[in-house]
């Protein structure tokens, strides 16, 4: 023992990237995506947009669910590795031809 704090959930962070599943945002009959990154449990996030506490208004009129197949391996990570990953997980939706809000 080297008598230094461990420092692994310092390195790891706290911060989270979530996805949650839009139904019928833009009134065409498809579904979306709202990407967005918080310092909150992703639960908690949705909780709060649902309840219009720092809310998307995207996510409280249309908001379903969390999708956490598409976050949850990424989860936790530094805030300035949320930045960035909540930009990338936007992009690659995107990329594969969903409508996605949010991931700025």
């Amino acid at each position: 023992m080297t008598g230094k704090p461990a420092r692994s959930s310092s390195k790891r962070g706290h911060h989270n990237v979530y996805v949650v599943f839009l139904r019928n945002p833009k009134g065409d009959g498809k579904a979306g995506y709202y990407v967005g990154m918080t310092g909150l449990t992703p639960e908690k996030r949705l909780a709060n947009h649902l309840a219009g506490i720092k809310a998307a208004r995207v996510v409280r009129r249309y908001g379903v669910r969390l999708v956490p197949t598409l976050y949850e391996h990424l989860n936790p990570m530094p805030y300035e590795k949320a930045v960035r990953m909540e930009v990338e997980l936007a992009a690659s939706l995107r990329k594969r031809g969903f409508q996605v809000f949010g991931g700025h």
